[in-house]
């Protein structure tokens, strides 16, 4: 299935195009097709992902505030501006100390 949510050509705010749901998980995924996937998350204080595995590299790409993100065990904080890797079959979570959003990239081989 390919699914493409943005105007090829137009400018976007990627922190203007969620918001963050008091107690809850957002997420809008904008593209998917057989390369892989881009999706917006937005995180409020408290919420997160529990520990898990996907087949495909994932890049996390913070928008606005931070993420505590673990793969392998291996605990880092994430900041605005910033990216992570996250590798396949590489066991990872996501915790939000504070709501932030991110830019999820799936790459599939």
């Amino acid at each position: 299935m390919e699914k493409q949510s943005f105007e090829p050509g137009k400018i976007y705010s990627l922190n203007k195009s969620i918001q963050v749901a008091e107690g809850g998980i957002v997420s809008k995924q904008f593209i998917k097709n057989k390369g892989g996937n881009i999706t917006l998350f937005a995180f409020d204080k408290g919420q997160g992902l529990s520990e898990h595995t996907a087949p495909f590299d994932a890049v996390v790409q913070i928008i606005d505030g931070k993420a505590e993100v673990s793969i392998d065990g291996k605990s880092r904080i994430v900041s605005e501006g910033e990216m992570i890797v996250m590798p396949a079959n590489i066991p990872h979570a996501l915790h939000a100390a504070e709501a932030f959003k991110m830019c999820l990239i799936m790459l599939k081989n």
